[in-house]
């Protein structure tokens, strides 16, 4: 595909697709501004080539009557202080008074489009809408690898009407996680978490036989020890994955299960807590966390690797309770010398949180879209930059 250097962007209209789909508080204001920071090189770049730059982002799933509670107003008033800048808002994507808008756009303004899902044919990749966005511009770039695996107007369809090519953020994501899928440094160890194994089980087949150690946990843990035969009580698992869990090689020994967990009554109340091993887990009891022995196992692994992919939380860390073997699998590959590459937004969010995000080698900004790519999936936003070149 052509990058963004490839491009001759001065002067131009410049469609650049950002993925801005964050988190609000209870006042309206972004709580993580990750996805903006990792963008702003983009951003900058096509300023400083005195570009008119045209953002498209999605926000959330509107309904009509619930559309203007997905404006993009706060996430324009966040890039502007990030930038420096003013950023205008567009009251809609496509229509007249968008178009009048774009032919006032001046060398290095910067416009937002608002919430592209406003319109179903977003989501539906509609090729006429695809032609409508396309028509406000002269190049398009991507820089919104986490909606890659989503064949969206504004990301699939867009690419047949513009010159396109891949913003900084979309190259950095493609090389580091090219060079995880395909030419790993040994050992490697996976550490895969979060609720649903549905989401993740293609990811474990895959790295079956590219890593030497692949940890498990989180919710999705249970339904691999259940499917082992193993009671894991009232914890949540997948009753409709057990069949297929079992056709992997759940014995292997690079299969790494948590071998004791903190295991609570209620997670609401915490109800009563103890600290157990996961074989005498209790029929009125839920596996919460992982307790401190996997916590030491997990970490003697990962200390033992030269890379390590991780995507999603060992425990409920939303609670912080919970959020103890989580952090010990953080700090473990914080303290490490390994190539570490972390991806998911909730995970993201976390080491955010606990200020550790800067102790990994690279952070992805995709959640099913890290995933679907290091599963060997086509991702229907890098197909339509590749056909494009072609």
């Amino acid at each position: 595909m052509k990058l963004i250097c490839d491009i001759d962007v001065r002067n131009k209209r410049v469609l650049l697709r950002v993925d801005f789909n964050v988190s609000l508080d209870s006042a309206g204001r972004v709580l993580d501004d990750f996805r903006f920071r990792a963008t702003l090189p983009t951003i900058q770049y096509l300023k400083k080539q005195g570009a008119k730059v045209i953002l498209l982002a999605h926000f959330g799933r509107p309904t009509p009557e619930k559309k203007e509670e997905f404006t993009l107003k706060p996430v324009v008033q966040k890039l502007s202080e990030l930038l420096g800048h003013e950023v205008k808002l567009a009251p809609d994507c496509v229509g007249y008074e968008v178009e009048g808008l774009v032919e006032k756009l001046q060398p290095q303004e910067i416009l937002m489009l608002e919430n592209l899902r406003w319109h179903p044919e977003e989501e539906a990749n509609d090729v006429q809408f695809a032609r409508s966005l396309a028509a406000l511009g002269e190049v398009y770039i991507n820089d919104a690898f986490a909606v890659c695996h989503r064949a969206h107007a504004s990301v699939a369809a867009i690419t047949r009407f513009l010159v396109s090519g891949a913003g900084f953020l979309l190259t950095k994501e493609i090389e580091n996680l090219s060079r995880a899928r395909d030419n790993p440094d040994h050992p490697l160890a996976v550490v895969i978490g979060g609720a649903k194994i549905s989401t993740k089980i293609k990811l474990i087949q895959s790295f079956m036989g590219k890593a030497q150690d692949i940890i498990l946990g989180g919710a999705l843990a249970n339904t691999v020890l259940r499917a082992k035969g193993i009671a894991v009580g009232k914890s949540l698992i997948e009753e409709s994955m057990i069949s297929e869990v079992q056709k992997l090689e759940i014995t292997s020994t690079k299969l790494h299960l948590p071998v004791d967990a903190i295991l609570c009554t209620d997670k609401e109340t915490r109800g009563t807590c103890r600290t157990g091993p996961i074989s005498e887990t209790r029929a009125q009891e839920l596996i919460l966390d992982i307790g401190p022995d996997s916590e030491k196992l997990f970490a003697q692994i990962i200390s033992q690797t030269k890379m390590v992919i991780w995507n999603g939380p060992v425990g409920l860390f939303e609670i912080d309770a919970f959020a103890h073997g989580t952090q010990a699998v953080a700090q473990a590959i914080a303290d490490s010398s390994v190539f570490s590459i972390v991806g998911g937004g909730e995970t993201v969010a976390y080491l955010e949180k606990i200020g550790l995000v800067d102790k990994f080698s690279f952070v992805s900004t995709g959640g099913g879209a890290m995933l679907e790519f290091l599963s060997g999936e086509t991702l229907p936003g890098l197909a339509a930059l590749e056909n494009n070149n072609k």
